[in-house]
């Protein structure tokens, strides 16, 4: 038998940062030596929203989800030993992704690296920000103006930089369809192409090199026939909008060229090690088909929904990878669907479907007007609304959740305490001390120059000054960056400059123009729930009970958030809703100011353990203590045992898929904090 020549296996990538920058780069190692293909990098949210590790809205967070880099000393350990130039990196950050490009090559230039030579992704798709992640900083005009500069100076100085990677990963998480996951990051990408090309700093001659530099970060859910055909439909929209809208005749360009990280949206809590076979699944909707097959590929670990993974859960999803790609025969043949008649009436489907609300957003005025609007949010909002219905009437299966949830008991996490991986708390203070240390020795231009230097080096104050120049006019922004990055300059400084002349941005919440998921009509669950609601306001007097649905700190997932806060709203609550990265004093003077019946945190970032607790004592010193605090988010038994022994009445997690069923908890532990008698529950 004749051996048949095999396709080289997709880069493999795993997602990875923690703690700090030693820490982070010793874990790059120790995975690039087990076979992983490239790095990909994830920033804590401090470093993600423009703020330095001591800033007050960092608090909680540092370390947290990724690694904090506050200034060129950060990304020199990020990297040290690490040969950029041979390198492959990814790096999802958005809002301050021309910051963290710039720190990556200084320090590349440092290894002595040829800058034209290196390879990678910034993430920098500011629009999803504003719609799922929520760690946009700057408004859709000035931001889209970063997004611009940083992909006109790739193209002239990185050009194997991909200096976009337009991301519908998230929008699946925020519950968009496939049809609306694609036409969305189209549109998106549409937005991006259209400012690049009417900004003037790329020769017409050259779109096709910044259209061949375009990337895309996508999501694929557990139903992987379907998400298969997505990704179909997703390149044949692309080969027509470059064609038609750009003229770009090379194929070689027109190619959709994109990574994936399989669904966590549906990952569970109950019964964990069946997210093994959703990843599965999942990673083979983007495999199985050559014609239609990711560039990269990262796959989550079985215990996110539990809390951080360990090393050996990122080594595991590695395995996952590496036995598809080397054990089996996959890629030894071409596109197993080929003339599927299955398929390409799929394919059809989503195409035409994707085209039409493409050209309701362009009637917009285009994607940045349709997040202005309001539309894009309440859309994904609504969607998702949707989804969980489906999933709490049982009409939508998740095993283990709401079908087959016998289980015998889980070795997995018989000590679930040791079964994710935990930040040693002391982490914070360390960095917070290094950052500050750093501001105090970093060198000024005088020191130098005292020192005999012949050059001119400006200070930190003089970077900062020519940025801030530079942002008040219509010069490319990337290389008064780079100067910022080279005199030491920190994240924190450098974003707060920019938020001086552009300002700062609070997404609409999608919240309000929701419409009503399930009726609350009498008999049902939810009709149950708000006649406990306007039984309740009549005992305490009121018209209606107020509730307020907090987000402290800097996590801008807001999807749980905005979930409770809608059926809140349709079980009969007045909801306040003030979306995302709110301080603790922030909350409690809202819910003072609008007298709350309630509150509720959602916080699924890991800062639980010191946020929760600030906002009780707030309100106990303001002898508010009738309020009642309920808690959620992805928070291990421990600290949810803690949180309750601090004064949490509830504490909810991803298990508890019941939105109607916590409302009606939320309305009890009301009727209990004002002493009121339970109410009976009708046979």
């Amino acid at each position: 038998m004749t051996e048949r020549q095999k396709d080289r296996p997709w880069l493999m990538r795993t997602y990875a940062g923690h703690s700090t920058a030693e820490a982070s780069n010793e874990l790059y190692r120790r995975n690039l030596a087990k076979g992983q293909t490239g790095l990909s990098v994830a920033f804590d949210l401090p470093t993600q929203t423009g703020y330095d590790s001591d800033h007050v809205l960092a608090r909680g967070e540092v370390g947290r989800v990724g690694v904090p880099v506050a200034h060129l000393g950060d990304m020199r350990r990020l990297f040290q030993d690490i040969p950029l130039e041979q390198m492959n990196t990814s790096m999802t950050i958005n809002a301050t992704a021309m910051w963290l490009l710039a720190l990556y090559q200084v320090v590349a230039e440092e290894h002595g690296a040829d800058i034209t030579k290196l390879q990678g992704t910034t993430q920098n798709d500011i629009v999803k920000e504003y719609l799922s992640r929520g760690t946009h900083v700057f408004p859709p005009g000035p931001s889209l103006r970063l997004t611009t500069d940083m992909i006109a100076y790739t193209v002239s100085h990185i050009p194997k930089w991909n200096p976009i990677n337009i991301c519908s990963y998230h929008l699946q998480e925020a519950g968009a369809t496939p049809v609306q996951e694609i036409a969305y990051a189209m549109s998106t990408a549409v937005a991006v192409l259209d400012a690049v090309r009417d900004s003037g700093q790329v020769p017409e001659e050259r779109m096709g090199d910044v259209v061949g530099r375009i990337s895309f970060f996508v999501n694929a859910g557990v139903r992987f026939v379907e998400e298969m055909c997505k990704m179909r439909a997703f390149g044949r929209i692309w080969d027509r909008v470059t064609r038609e809208r750009y003229g770009i005749a090379n194929p070689k360009h027109r190619r959709f060229r994109y990574g994936v990280q399989v669904n966590s949206l549906g990952l569970t809590e109950a019964q964990p090690e069946n997210n093994v076979q959703r990843i599965v699944l999942e990673m083979l909707a983007v495999t199985l088909s050559k014609d239609a097959r990711a560039r990269a590929v990262q796959l989550p670990a079985w215990n996110e929904a539990l809390g951080l993974p360990r090393p050996w859960d990122q080594q595991w999803s590695l395995r996952i990878q590496q036995v598809l790609a080397y054990e089996s025969d996959l890629l030894e043949y071409g596109d197993l669907f080929e003339g599927s008649k299955v398929v390409e009436a799929k394919v059809d489907e989503l195409v035409d479907a994707a085209l039409e609300e493409m050209d309701r957003i362009e009637q917009m005025g285009g994607a940045m007007a349709a997040v202005e609007s309001g539309y894009l949010k309440s859309q994904l909002v609504s969607s998702h609304a949707e989804r969980r219905a489906r999933i709490e009437s049982g009409q939508e299966k998740i095993i283990g959740v709401n079908a087959f949830e016998g289980t015998e008991p889980n070795p997995l996490t018989a000590d679930l305490d040791t079964a994710i991986m935990t930040v040693d708390p002391q982490t914070e203070a360390r960095v917070v001390k290094a950052v500050e240390e750093w501001r105090t020795t970093r060198q000024e231009s005088s020191d130098r120059q005292g020192m005999g230097d012949p050059f001119h080096y400006p200070t930190v104050s003089q970077t900062l000054d020519r940025l801030k120049e530079a942002a008040k006019g219509t010069e490319n922004l990337m290389e008064a960056t780079l100067e910022c990055a080279r005199a030491g300059v920190t994240t924190g400084e450098w974003a707060g400059a920019l938020r001086e002349v552009f300002g700062e941005f609070r997404a609409p919440t999608g919240v309000s123009s929701a419409p009503v998921a399930i009726p609350a009509e009498a008999g049902s669950a939810l009709g149950e729930v708000r006649r406990r609601v306007d039984a309740t306001a009549r005992d305490l007097g009121v018209g209606k009970l107020r509730f307020l649905v907090g987000k402290p700190g800097l996590d801008g997932h807001s999807n749980g958030a905005e979930q409770i806060a809608v059926r809140a709203r349709d079980a009969g609550f007045e909801v306040v809703y003030q979306g995302i990265r709110l301080t603790p004093e922030q909350i409690v003077d809202a819910a003072l100011a609008e007298d709350v019946h309630a509150v509720g945190l959602s916080i699924l970032s890991g800062s639980h353990a010191q946020l929760v607790p600030d906002v009780l004592e707030r309100l106990r010193a303001a002898g508010a203590t009738d309020i009642p605090v309920i808690a959620g988010g992805i928070i291990p038994n421990a600290d949810a045992a803690q949180l309750k022994a601090a004064g949490v009445a509830a504490v909810f997690t991803p298990k508890d898929f019941d939105i109607t069923g916590i409302i009606g908890r939320i309305v009890d532990e009301i009727r209990s904090a004002n002493k009121l008698d339970p109410l009976e529950v009708p046979a």
